[in-house]
Formats: C-alpha cells, sequence, structure tokens
C-alpha cells in the first residue's frame, strides 16, 4: 500500500510544504499539507491520512502536541522532521509514538524510502511475523531460537529479550527510554548503561563485525534501530 496513500505534511516553512508536495504526487502519493498544529489537527479530524510527516517546530500547537494527539486516536505512521538543535524534543516524540526521524536538510530519496518503510510496517500490523530474517541473521520468536550464518547462537533470556523488541520494530528507531522500559521495566528507564552493555554483548553474538554492526545501529544520541536490508 505504498503507492497511492494519502501523507499529511505539517510545516510551517512554505517553501518545504512546495517542495514535499511536488516530490511526493511525483512519487505517486495524495498530498495534504498544514502549516500549522491547529490545521494538522482539524485535517486529521476531517480525515485520518495514511502517514503524517510532523515538524516538530511549528506556530501555536506544538508537534509534540500534535504527535500525542493523533496517537491517543491512532497508530498512523509519523515521521518526524527535525532539526539539528531539537534532539530532545526529537527523542520526546519518539517516546510519544512518533514512528521515525529526519533531521533537515534531508534528501528526498532517504525520505521516499523511510515513507515506504513505514507504510509497510504499518500494512503489517495485523500479527508480525514470528520468523525474523534479516539475511544472515535469522530470529525465530516464538522459539527464542537466533541463528547466524545457519549456526545457532546462544543467548540469556535478558538479551534475547532486548533483540526481540529490536526485531519485531525492525526499521523503526527505538529509544534508550523505550527500550529499558520494554525489558526492563519502568524502574530502569533511564539506566543507559546497562542498555549500553547488553547491546554490546548482543553485537559480539549476532553480528558479523560487532566493531561495525550491519543490524542493530546506533542511532546517536536517541537509540538503537534493528536493519533488515543490512
Amino acid at each position: 500500500m505504498t503507492r497511492g496513500a494519502r501523507i499529511l505534511v505539517v510545516d510551517d516553512e512554505p517553501q518545504i510544504l512546495r517542495s514535499l508536495r511536488t516530490s511526493l504526487t511525483a512519487g505517486g502519493y495524495e498530498v495534504q499539507t498544514a502549516a500549522s498544529g491547529e490545521e494538522s489537527l482539524r485535517l486529521l479530524e476531517a480525515r485520518l491520512p495514511d502517514l503524517v510527516l510532523l515538524d516538530l517546530m511549528l506556530p501555536g500547537i506544538s508537534g509534540l502536541d500534535v504527535c500525542r494527539a493523533i496517537r491517543a486516536r491512532s497508530s498512523v505512521p509519523i515521521i518526524v522532521l527535525s532539526a539539528r538543535g531539537e534532539e530532545r524534543d526529537k527523542v520526546a516524540a519518539l517516546d510519544l509514538g512518533a514512528d521515525d526521524y529526519l533531521t533537515k536538510p534531508f534528501g528526498i530519496d532517504e525520505l521516499l524510502a523511510r515513507i515506504r518503510a513505514a507504510l509497510r510496517r504499518a500494512a503489517g500490523i495485523g500479527g508480525p511475523a514470528t520468523v525474523i530474517d534479516a539475511g544472515d541473521l535469522c530470529v525465530d520468536v516464538d522459539r527464542r531460537q537466533v541463528t547466524l550464518n545457519g549456526v545457532e547462537v546462544k543467548l540469556t533470556a535478558t538479551q534475547f529479550d532486548l533483540l526481540k523488541v529490536l526485531v519485531v520494530n525492525a526499521g523503526r528507531v527505538l529509544t534508550h527510554s523505550y527500550l529499558l522500559r520494554s525489558v526492563w521495566g519502568p524502574e530502569y528507564e533511564h539506566d543507559t548503561q546497562v542498555l549500553r552493555v547488553f547491546i554490546a554483548q548482543l553485537r559480539r553474538k549476532v553480528e558479523a563485525d560487532p566493531a561495525h554492526p550491519r543490524h542493530i545501529v546506533t542511532e546517536s544520541g536517541v537509540g538503537y534501530r534493528f536493519r533488515l536490508d543490512a
């Protein structure tokens, strides 16, 4: 369901709105634009799009408030568009449920790739695959079995739980706090050191070259992303 999908672009810069409308329309998408948080909420109330491109720095209602309002009623994919100085807000948006982010300025080819990936994930929400094949790495979620190049990899229970959260959200940026809450519980939400230790352990076991990971990649200052197409 990629081509023909409805995309709402929310940004207060007219030049960006024009550019994205032109590029996305040429890519086969139906495009709506909004220049403020208030306008975006009115459009969302009238008709939910298939995906939202959301700038965080908006006049009036902030991008974070828009993200929160969307997540209160829908699981529609949200890709955050952020400036380089908005790292804290970027992390907050991801913790609120945004699916991905791009830092301005960004290339249109990368944006289109992120849109396709988000729409594919959304189309598969009905039942995540129990076996995730990432080429050299295969993860059987139900059997809690992992193989690397056909050889079984032995993981501890916590290592597997962390890998499971990463692979079932493949392609999506997961923040440090999200991973810590999901695997260790809310009381560990800020213990990034334990997360770094376990990520390093996982990489040594499931990456062909742990020093240059292909699958478990770092999103600097934000968290981690599991790449299937490494």
